[in-house]
């Protein structure tokens, strides 16, 4: 009765849906699905299988091989995917963290194991009043719920308000996150021999997701794989050789 009333929408276009909490056909092709082949490390999609090694990481992955294990995200981070999250983030539309935890769910599943424990990247208490909820929290959330295993919204606390990121060039980010995440004493003993799932919005020089699986390996994780919804192409102050992708 409720959809009779007030039809599903596109959270994009505003268009009628068959279901709500999706996106129309004309929408979802705008999203850049990251599929086959891809980097198993960082995962960045590549042009093609020649471009991975044995191992299926990318050349990038193998001269800096980053803190986490493995990496999986929904999307590329362009037009579509950015609106999504960006409404998700600063114009409280906080339903699409329904499609987006599912989109990531179907990216991620080989991620997960039976004692996987999803964990969010935490924004500093700060944010956290001024916006009133973290969006990482509510993808880790739908990701949990969607792989039928458990999740912890506080296991992660930042100890100061880092800067905003965007502008800063890759060794200026990870130098602003050394330090800044820790893992809560009171939750440490869930971390223990864990196989962790770290989930966020978006991965771009993976500064963030660097300092949280340290706090994590530190706590006695198991593994920690980052999970997110957008990836962002490539910068050409980090790609090596055979650049897939540039952001101007």
């Amino acid at each position: 009765m409720l959809d009779v009333l007030f039809p599903p929408s596109c959270q994009l276009c505003g268009g009628e849906t068959e279901e709500s909490g999706g996106v129309c056909p004309a929408c979802f092709g705008r999203l850049a699905s990251v599929t086959q082949p891809f980097c198993v490390k960082c995962g960045a999609p590549q042009a093609a299988e020649a471009y991975l090694n044995a191992k299926g990481w990318c050349a990038a992955c193998e001269r800096h091989p980053p803190a986490w294990d493995y990496a999986r995200a929904a999307f590329l981070y362009d037009k579509g995917a950015k609106d999504l999250i960006l409404q998700m983030k600063y114009a409280d539309r906080q339903e699409n963290a329904r499609f987006l935890g599912n989109r990531m769910w179907r990216a991620g599943r080989t991620l997960f194991a039976a004692d996987s424990l999803v964990v969010p990247v935490p924004v500093h208490r700060r944010r956290l009043l001024k916006r009133r909820y973290n969006q990482a929290a509510l993808l880790a959330w739908e990701v949990a719920r969607q792989a039928g295993v458990s999740w912890q919204p506080d296991v992660l606390a930042r100890t100061r308000a880092t800067s905003r990121l965007a502008g800063f060039s890759r060794k200026e980010r990870h130098e602003e996150m050394k330090r800044a995440i820790v893992v809560r004493a009171q939750r440490a003993e869930l971390i223990s021999g864990r196989a962790v799932v770290l989930v966020d919005d978006v991965l771009t020089s993976g500064a963030t997701a660097t300092a949280c699986t340290h706090a994590l390996r530190q706590a006695g994780a198991r593994s920690v794989s980052v999970l997110v919804a957008a990836e962002v192409p490539l910068q050409k102050e980090v790609d090596l050789a055979f650049p897939i992708l540039e952001t101007t």
